[in-house]
């Protein structure tokens, strides 16, 4: 069992100063997304979303990939860097996209639709990596689309919000895999509408996993990365963040002569904040690069399938 640190300030410090040490010790990146907590992402070599930490992951020299993330990010990372160790500082940061979307189910349902080809969500397991024909993430998923012809049929999964928003936007009728992410479902478009009403210079701004209603009450949609640049180019000066939270503090740091409003989930809990993000902390962060563990592992020949489609995803982006 892991030795217990209490967060007061000198042991956040400690972790910190170890933290930067073992980095360098290491010959160490720290990919960082942004829905993890401030002082891990103030530690980060490189923060970013799904797309941009996969476009770092497969240019890195550094000898070890720490990642502060999910399950599905670090696999990603392992798949591009064979030869490098890959970190996770806990293996149950998993997904819910991921977790809704086994391969066995989803051979079955591909099957079925023998002339489609399978465009799928980075949020999955490098099984359904490996059975696909292209990734994408929000960033680039309607470019990814876009990229064949109108008259290929598509199977999109597993994310059918996002998949719906990329069928609209791309005029496509695809068949999509019936998962959801559980941060972005659980926001509330009433709660969102009376905010809207108590703040009416503030824009909404929304991640395309959100469901159709709160999307079609958004004034601008996009990927984490895309709502953050979004925010810094923009002339208005207050926002309705409808996301998971994480990204809120480098909105405000950015931007600190702006307002950014947390939208609300529809229950009185916290559960806009992604509780697999949320299970990184400073201490495992430390103690995952002290002793070189939790490593990611994948076999060889399913990292060869898994790679095809997220290096097609990279060519095209």
């Amino acid at each position: 069992m892991l030795e217990k640190l209490k967060r007061n300030k000198s042991d956040k410090d400690y972790l910190i100063s170890e933290i930067r040490r073992l980095k360098k010790e290491l010959n160490a990146v720290l990919l960082v997304h942004y829905y993890q907590e401030n002082d891990i992402q103030e530690l980060g070599d490189f923060i970013g979303d799904s797309l941009q930490l996969s476009q770092e992951a497969a240019k890195t020299q550094a000898d070890v990939i720490v990642f502060a993330g999910v399950h599905f990010m670090a696999e990603t990372a392992k798949i591009l860097n064979p030869d490098k160790k890959v970190l996770l500082p806990d293996l149950n940061a998993g997904c819910s996209l991921a977790e809704g979307c086994p391969v066995e189910l989803l051979q079955k349902f591909k099957e079925k639709f023998p002339e489609h080809i399978l465009i799928t969500y980075i949020n999955s397991s490098a099984e359904v990596k490996a059975i696909s024909d292209v990734i994408c993430t929000s960033s680039n998923a309607e470019k990814i689309v876009n990229s064949f012809p109108k008259t290929q049929k598509i199977i999109f999964a597993p994310d059918k919000n996002l998949g719906k928003y990329i069928a609209k936007k791309t005029g496509r009728d695809m068949i999509l895999w019936p998962g959801s992410c559980i941060v972005h479902e659980t926001f509330s478009e009433s709660k969102i509408l009376k905010l809207k009403l108590e703040n009416p210079d503030a824009l909404v701004i929304s991640h395309p996993e959100c469901e159709e209603g709160i999307l079609n009450i958004s004034d601008f949609i996009g990927s984490t990365s895309s709502l953050l640049n979004y925010v810094i180019k923009s002339d208005k000066k207050k926002f309705i963040v409808v996301t998971e939270p994480g990204i809120l503090f480098q909105m405000r740091k950015k931007c600190p002569e702006k307002e950014f409003i947390p939208a609300l989930p529809e229950a009185a809990c916290n559960c806009n904040n992604c509780p697999y993000m949320r299970l990184n902390t400073l201490e495992k962060l430390y103690y995952c690069m002290k002793n070189g563990s939790p490593e990611i592992i994948i076999n060889e020949e399913l990292r060869l399938k898994a790679l095809k489609p997220i290096q097609k995803m990279l060519e095209l982006s």
